[in-house]
């Protein structure tokens, strides 16, 4: 099963927490944005293997965009 991580806001991608291949848990944090000055952590709603990046630090990204996906 696939699972896309999609953003909750337009912002900024600060940090990439996790790594290709890497595993992650329910509740994770995989990537925080910035927004508004804020900090904003991207969790993981489900757990398994991450297969696919698809951002990297400094892009901006619009609500809904994917960010990554994981394969539980």
């Amino acid at each position: 099963i696939m699972k896309e991580i999609t953003s909750s806001m337009a912002g900024t991608v600060l940090n990439v927490l996790v790594e290709q291949g890497g595993e992650v848990s329910v509740g994770d944090t995989v990537l925080m944005l910035e927004s508004m000055k804020m900090e904003i952590p991207v969790e993981a709603e489900t757990g398994g293997k991450v297969s696919e990046i698809k951002v990297n630090v400094g892009d901006f990204v619009n609500e809904g965009d994917v960010l990554l996906v994981i394969e539980g």
